[in-house]
C-alpha cells in the first residue's frame, strides 16, 4: 500500500482502460463484469426508485432535476443495518460508471465495505463531466447524459440532489447529524475538492486519489482536455467558459473549479471556526510499482496490458503527482490541515486505487462516524 505522510513532513496520453461500469439508456446498468441488469427508472413524480440485485445490493435510480432526468446508483447496504448510517459516496473516473472501468468491477469494493457500517453509494454515469455543472448544454460528449437542451450538473448532483433524496428516502434524515463522505479517483478526485470548498460542512470527509487538482492553470487545461476534450468529443468552453476566465467566486469558471486556486476557501472555513472535511489527497508517481505485473489479475496476463498500464498509466500519473505537489504546496501557505500520501511508485490503475480506499477508510470513517472495526 501506499505510505500515508501528515502534511507538512514531505511535502499528454489516454486515461489507461481500467475502471467502468455502464448504464444505458434503456434502462439497464452493468452492475459487475458479468453483464448488464435491469432497473426500474426514478422519474420527476417518483425520484427515488429501487431494484434489489441478487448479491444483496440494490440499484437505487435517482431524478435530477437540474438534469431533468434519472441516474443509477450501485448502492451497499450496512453492516449493522442501520438505515441513519453515515454515506460514503464513492465516485468513479474519467468513464463514469459508463464502461468497463468501475469501483464494482476493477476493485474489492464490494467485500472490503461488507463488515462496515457505512451506506456505500456509487453513481453510475457522467463520463467526460468532470463531475461539474456545466455553463451550457454540449450534446458532442461521449456520454447518454449529454443533452442540446440541458447542461449537466453533477456537481449538483453530487452536492445535493443525490444526498437529499437518498438520505430522506434511506434513514429519513438529511440533517447535520446525519454524516457523509465523498471519494473519487482520476478525473473526479479534482471535483471532490471543489465540492468540499463550495459546499461547506456537507461532507466530513474526502478521499482524492490520483487527481490533478488544478484547472486554471496551463497543465491543469491540458489534463482536461486529454480527458474531456480528446476523449470526450466535448467542447470545454461549455463547461467552464473560455479558458482561463476570471478569478472570482461564483463564475463557475476554470478558476472556480480549480481547487488550489479556491483553497482559500478552506482557510476562510477555518476562520470563521468551521470544522474542514478529513482529507486524505493520494499519488502515485508513475514509477511501476507493486501493481504492475502479470499477476495482477485485471491484465489477464496480457503483456501488452501491463505494457499500457506502465507507460499510459505512468505518463498520466506522474503529471497527477505535479499537480498534487503544488496542491500541497498552497495547502502548506495557508495552513490547511489533510494527509497528502506521496507513493514511492504507482501508476493511474486500479491496484493503487483500491489500496487508497481501505488506507483512507479509518480516517474517514472517524470523520462519518462509522465504525470499521468489530462490533
Amino acid at each position: 500500500m501506499r505510505s500515508v505522510k501528515r502534511f507538512g513532513t514531505k511535502v499528454g496520453a489516454v486515461v489507461a482502460a481500467t475502471a467502468m461500469v455502464p448504464v444505458v439508456a434503456t434502462g439497464t446498468a452493468q452492475a459487475q463484469q458479468s453483464g448488464t441488469i435491469n432497473y426500474t427508472k426514478a422519474t420527476a413524480t417518483d425520484k427515488v426508485v429501487e431494484t434489489p440485485l441478487n448479491d444483496g445490493r440494490m440499484i437505487v435510480s435517482v431524478w435530477s432535476d437540474a438534469m431533468h432526468q434519472e441516474v443509477p446508483n450501485i448502492v451497499q447496504r450496512p453492516r449493522d443495518g442501520n438505515e441513519s448510517a453515515p454515506v460514503l459516496y464513492l465516485v468513479n473516473g474519467a468513464g463514469g460508471g459508463e464502461d468497463s472501468a468501475t469501483w464494482q468491477a476493477q476493485s474489492n469494493v464490494k467485500d472490503f465495505m461488507a463488515d462496515k457500517d457505512a451506506w456505500t453509494v456509487t453513481p453510475i454515469g457522467g463520463a467526460f463531466s468532470y463531475y461539474t455543472d456545466w455553463q451550457r448544454p454540449d450534446p458532442n460528449v461521449q456520454t447518454r447524459y449529454a443533452s442540446d437542451t440541458h447542461p449537466m450538473m453533477f456537481e449538483t448532483y453530487l452536492a445535493k440532489e443525490l444526498p437529499d433524496l437518498f438520505e430522506s428516502t434511506y434513514g429519513r434524515n438529511t440533517g447535520t447529524d446525519r454524516k457523509r463522505g465523498l471519494a473519487a479517483i482520476s478525473m473526479t478526485a479534482t471535483s471532490v475538492l471543489t465540492i468540499a470548498q463550495k459546499y461547506p460542512g456537507r461532507f466530513q470527509a474526502i478521499g482524492s486519489y490520483s487527481g490533478c487538482a488544478e484547472t486554471s492553470t496551463p497543465i491543469g487545461h491540458e489534463f482536461i482536455n486529454i480527458v474531456t476534450g480528446l476523449r470526450g468529443g466535448a467542447n470545454l468552453d461549455n463547461m467552464w467558459g473560455p479558458f482561463p476566465g476570471v478569478p472570482e467566486t461564483g463564475t463557475n469558471s476554470w478558476f472556480d473549479n480549480d481547487p488550489v486556486w479556491g483553497a482559500f476557501r478552506f482557510k476562510e472555513q477555518m476562520d470563521r471556526g468551521e470544522q474542514l472535511p478529513a482529507m486524505f489527497i493520494s499519488t502515485g508517481n508513475g514509477l511501476p510499482g507493486p501493481h504492475e505485473s502479470l499477476e495482477n489479475w485485471r491484465l489477464k496476463n496480457s503483456v501488452p496490458a501491463l505494457a499500457n498500464q506502465a507507460i499510459v498509466g505512468g505518463v498520466i500519473e506522474a503529471a497527477t503527482q505535479y499537480c498534487t505537489a503544488n496542491l500541497a504546496r498552497r495547502f502548506g501557505e495557508l495552513g490547511i490541515p489533510a494527509h497528502f500520501d506521496f507513493a514511492p511508485n504507482g501508476t493511474h490503475s486500479w491496484g493503487y486505487w483500491e489500496d487508497d480506499l481501505a488506507q483512507s477508510w479509518p480516517m474517514m470513517a472517524d470523520a462519518m462516524n462509522a465504525r470499521y472495526g468489530p462490533i
